[in-house]
């Protein structure tokens, strides 16, 4: 299994617009971050995971050529607005793209993009074939993905754990009863925003107390701010185990 990271970055991304902080203007490539999205290859499946408004450039930068599905976390625009550059692989490849979400994410889409979904589809849409999912596990092509249900302040946001690897991001709060769902995992992926509190995100010691409760064998953390830091600055002060994800980087997990 190998992850790419598509995009790391927090809504605004970094750098953001009009910012002259320090992290905006660093000349450090991995403090460029696009929104946060993930690729998961799978014995040759690949599964997108969120698709925001970087999407496009994501995927010409991996120069992927083929995608088995898209699996949303939540209807926010910064992870479903890139949905209409799916269309590119509907010409490309003449096939419609699988999405699994929740019906709730499938109702933003629709109020996002209303000639997708709806009985009168303007021509030259993206042809998507909906899939709902709740939070039990399902399968793509054979491979079982678990939902891992976590709190964006008060959404339901889903996070993913696909054989040893989880993916949470946009988190404030997961339950006890999720937390063993992402227990025993090689490579566990969660949200900082920044170092300070904030409402419906992790903060840098919020995440790492999560990642110091579930153990992994290696942590990423995602979808950071300009607030965060220099990239470096910050990952000299994190435990050997954790990393701060920067786009591109690639994590092979093996079995």
């Amino acid at each position: 299994m190998t992850i790419t990271f598509l995009g790391t970055g927090t809504s605004t991304g970094v750098p953001v617009v009009a910012c002259n902080c320090v992290v905006c203007q660093s000349n450090d490539k991995r403090d460029t971050r696009l929104r946060t999205s993930v690729m998961v290859d799978v014995a040759g499946h690949k599964f997108i995971i969120d698709c925001g408004p970087d999407f496009r450039y994501q995927m010409i930068r991996e120069k992927v050529e083929d995608i088995s599905a898209i699996i949303f976390t939540h209807g926010h625009r910064d992870h479903i607005a890139g949905i209409d550059d799916v269309r590119a692989f509907n010409y490309v490849l003449n096939k419609t793209v699988d999405i699994y979400a929740t019906q709730a994410v499938i109702d933003s889409i629709n109020k996002e993009f209303p000639y997708i979904l709806t009985e009168k589809r303007f021509f030259g849409a993206p042809q998507l074939e909906f899939h709902v999912i709740e939070n039990k596990p399902f399968s793509i092509n054979g491979v079982e993905i678990l939902p891992i249900e976590v709190l964006h302040h008060k959404l339901s946001v889903f996070g993913f754990r696909i054989g040893t690897f989880t993916y949470i991001t946009d988190a404030s709060f997961i339950s006890e009863s999720e937390k063993p769902k992402a227990i025993g995992s090689d490579v566990l992926v969660v949200n900082a925003l920044r170092k300070s509190k904030h409402i419906s995100h992790f903060s840098l010691d919020e995440a790492l107390e999560l990642i110091s409760e579930l153990k992994p064998k290696k942590a990423y953390i995602t979808h950071l701010s300009h607030f965060i830091g220099l990239h470096q600055d910050i990952q000299n002060d994190l435990p050997d185990n954790v990393f701060l994800a920067f786009d591109g980087l690639k994590v092979n997990i093996s079995g």
